[in-house]
């Protein structure tokens, strides 16, 4: 009996969907979105064989696959709205982190705010010509410097480097040489052709972010232990 009834609601449901199509010349979804009275009444058929469809497969299960039906509809509905505010969210999440986590760049076009870590420091990562590179802030600094592996590793020749600039770092006076790179990224911060050193191999610790790179900005600040920098519109 039951086989026979699922055949039966089977069959209903096929006879309702071809008498539906059938029903004019366009094709298959309009028919579905018309709203005349003729295509009701078989909308209403459709639906009642296809609802006594579920609950002849479904009556010993019935309250599973309601809530299988509900967590589905939930999870559906929740990635529907993650997708429609995902920029919204990436923004709240960039904010989150950047207050749990020192050095987290939180970006929001070319606005760009970094907290403070436990040593003091500013210390961020910036993607200089394509490459990472750890650096920390310095406004000591009349230009961006970095180390030997910092420069090895962004691609610049350091075999044909000239030492001719005299710099005062932590370990005394030393030379760099002087360079211009392409480009240095800092979140949403973008500025191109930034002048900038290259210490002599053992006399830099920490790459730095200095004024050459600072002064391209249409501002910046520090208020308590947060960074914000303003690139030009």
């Amino acid at each position: 009996m039951s086989r026979r009834l699922t055949w039966s609601l089977v069959l209903g449901v096929a006879l309702s969907l071809a008498a539906l199509i059938a029903s004019s010349d366009q094709d298959a979804i309009a028919n579905l979105l018309r709203h005349d009275v003729g295509s009701l009444a078989v909308k209403i058929v459709l639906l009642a064989f296809v609802g006594g469809l579920v609950l002849v497969m479904f009556r010993e299960r019935l309250s599973q696959a309601l809530e299988a039906i509900l967590f589905w509809a939930v999870i559906g509905m929740l990635l529907v709205v993650g997708y429609s505010y995902r920029f919204e969210l990436r923004d709240v999440v960039d904010r989150v982190m950047a207050e749990l986590v020192p050095g987290h760049v939180a970006g929001h076009g070319r606005n760009v705010d970094v907290v403070r870590g436990h040593s003091g420091d500013f210390a961020l990562t910036a993607h200089i010509n394509g490459a990472r590179v750890a650096m920390v802030l310095d406004t000591g600094a009349s230009s961006v410097v970095l180390t030997q592996e910092a420069a090895k590793a962004i691609g610049l020749p350091l075999e044909v480097l000239t030492y001719t600039v005299n710099v005062d770092t932590a370990n005394g006076r030393t030379r760099a040489a002087a360079v211009t790179l392409d480009r240095i990224a800092v979140g949403g911060l973008t500025e191109r052709a930034v002048p900038a050193l290259v210490a002599q191999p053992g006399q830099l610790k920490n790459n730095l972010l200095g004024m050459s790179f600072l002064n391209r900005l249409q501002s910046w600040e520090v208020r308590g232990d947060k960074l914000r920098m303003r690139g030009t519109p």
